[in-house]
């Protein structure tokens, strides 16, 4: 008897042994433009499956049911297994949890799996896409009949050459395309980028690998690539809502598509930027790259005292417009010149940037003559010719014709003349002249009462003009934030006389806070990334979260000069952008 059960019980350990209940995936990394293959196999058949909740997935076709039972040499085997196919709903690692099962009265669980979900790869050629085993397979697969291509204009520019990328989406004529959205938008570091509107999408016909395929031009971006070496272009990605034909036809004769989801991206780019030559540079380069014209204008150049003019500087042509600064002029001291007034006219085709930029200096003359304007020096570097070339403007003579002598020429630079033309040494008299001074007694007088009781008289003042400069001076926070706003406002001027007009507001906001970045952390528009302004600023003692909000106001500007904005939004954006930049200039050590 005890032998008996001994036996059951061992055929019962090994029954148990046995039973497998596991989830089995196609692979345990994939790009988030991949499908994934789980499939939960048993080798008993189990009852009441429960599938998992598939956090971070989704579900594009599933479950099917696979069951296969067989007897080979008088012992029985059975297989069951429910198969999903899923696409991830963003990168990183994914825990899909366990299914669960019952069979003889007990639950099984399986283990949970993780998924590292990476960047969008480079999708598989024809003849090499995945099977899936569906019976509900189309006719035709989306793998082998949709791509997305970044069409990059020019992979080797020197530094500020512009260059165009167009995301053209190409899908043949055996699949239709009812939606889309943008998974990741690509990024353009160490570029500065703008993008190019496109008001309707339009269907075009093209030769694509050989073949008739049709195309939708999705983005257009200009570039300037603003540092030399190789730069990465980080890929666009879409999840795109594809019909595909199938075998079945209906009872008319029509053959019946079925919907399905692809993701695609267009691919990680590598643009391999030229530094420009040092030979030849000259040493008032600032950085100008295209083809110009330079022109030092003024309003008028006679005048009376108490009038002005205006000096316009500008420069029209094709290249960086936005990208360097113009050259400023020398004037004499005896002609008053404001700061400038910055205007620019400038427009962006697919061919880049062109179009007019000007600095407007009002100049008020203090005293009548004649008085020269020197030439002025523009350069540039020319990607025709791939040479430096540089314009000088002639010199301009402003007439004064009315108003005060300045006298400063003869007490200064005319006795120097004077000495220079007489002669250089003189004989010393032998014999000195003395005459008598006729003074009155100084002691005694008004003048000697009035200045011996002068300080006991400017003591109070003295100690009540002390006392209010120490009680301003304490007060160390409000003047801070009176500086602060002071600077922050004379950057945003420009801006703030643009509050009614959208595109040109947040065109003026940028630039005012890049300007407010180099003078306060001394770097160039080319070292201007997001990871390197976040880390200079944070290492001048600025608080993350004023960090944040500078960077992310940044990068709002370009968005925000296309999106639709009311007078509210943008008041209130530059409101945002005074606190910022006070904010920041308090901290920064």
């Amino acid at each position: 008897m005890k032998r008996l059960v001994l036996v059951v019980f061992l055929i019962s350990q090994a029954v148990m042994a046995q039973i497998q209940f596991e989830a089995r995936v196609s692979k345990n990394t994939l790009g988030i433009n991949e499908r994934l293959r789980i499939d939960f196999y048993m080798n008993f058949d189990g009852d009441n499956f429960t599938e998992p909740t598939f956090d971070g997935f989704r579900i594009i076709a599933g479950p099917s049911q696979q069951v296969s039972q067989s007897w080979v040499n008088g012992r029985s085997s059975f297989e069951k297994m429910y198969s999903y196919y899923l696409v991830p709903n963003h990168k990183g690692n994914i825990v899909i949890k366990g299914a669960t099962i019952e069979y003889d009265g007990k639950v099984y669980k399986t283990s949970n799996v993780k998924i590292n979900v990476t960047d969008a790869v480079q999708q598989p050629q024809q003849g090499q896409q995945q099977q899936y085993g569906d019976p509900n397979e189309p006719a035709v697969s989306a793998d082998n009949n949709l791509y997305l291509v970044a069409d990059i204009s020019n992979t080797n520019p020197y530094i500020n050459e512009p260059i165009t990328v167009v995301y053209k989406l190409w899908f043949s004529y055996n699949i239709g395309i009812t939606n889309w959205k943008e998974l990741n938008k690509p990024k353009y570091n160490n570029f500065w980028s703008q993008n190019i509107d496109i008001k309707q999408l339009v269907g075009e016909e093209g030769q694509f690998k050989g073949q008739k395929y049709r195309f939708v031009v999705l983005r257009k971006t200009v570039l300037y690539p603003q540092k030399s070496g190789k730069l990465d272009i980080e890929p666009l990605s879409l999840d795109i809502d594809v019909q595909l034909p199938t075998n079945r036809r209906d009872i008319y004769g029509r053959m019946q598509v079925t919907e399905t989801n692809k993701r695609v991206s267009a691919g990680s780019k590598t643009i391999n930027v030229k530094p420009l030559p040092e030979a030849g540079k000259p040493a008032d380069f600032t950085g100008a790259v295209g083809k110009f014209d330079f022109k030092v204008t003024p309003s008028k150049t006679s005048l009376k005292n108490g009038e002005s003019l205006d000096l316009l500087v500008s420069v029209t042509g094709k290249g960086n417009m936005k990208l360097f600064t113009l050259p400023k002029p020398v004037v004499p001291n005896a002609l008053e010149m404001y700061d400038a007034v910055h205007t620019d006219k400038v427009e962006t085709p697919l061919s880049g940037m062109t179009g007019s930029i000007s600095d407007s200096y009002t100049i008020v003359p203090q005293y009548k003559g004649s008085y020269p304007i020197k030439p002025i020096q523009f350069s540039y570097f020319d990607l025709g010719s791939k040479t430096y070339k540089t314009i000088s403007s002639p010199e301009i003579m402003i007439d004064v014709l009315e108003g005060p002598t300045d006298t400063r020429t003869d007490s200064t630079a005319g006795n120097k003349q004077k000495v220079i033309a007489q002669t250089q040494f003189k004989y010393v008299k032998t014999k000195t002249e003395l005459t008598a001074l006729n003074e009155d007694n100084f002691l005694g007088s008004n003048l000697f009462f009035g200045l011996l009781f002068a300080p006991f008289l400017l003591l109070p003042i003295i100690i009540l003009a002390k006392k209010k400069k120490e009680a301003i001076d304490g007060d160390v926070f409000g003047n801070r934030i009176k500086a602060n706003n002071k600077l922050a406002k004379k950057y945003l001027s420009e801006a703030k006389k643009q509050l009614a007009n959208k595109e040109p507001f947040y065109v003026a906001l940028e630039k005012a806070m890049h300007n407010f970045l180099k003078a306060k952390l001394h770097i160039e528009t080319s070292e201007m990334s997001k990871e390197n302004i976040q880390e200079l600023l944070l290492n001048k003692g600025a608080e993350p979260t004023a960090v944040a909000d500078f960077i992310n106001l940044t990068e709002n500007c370009e968005f925000a000069r296309y999106a639709p904005a009311s007078s509210a939004t943008i008041q209130e954006d530059f409101d945002k952008a005074v606190m910022i930049i006070s904010k920041l200039e308090k901290q920064i050590s």
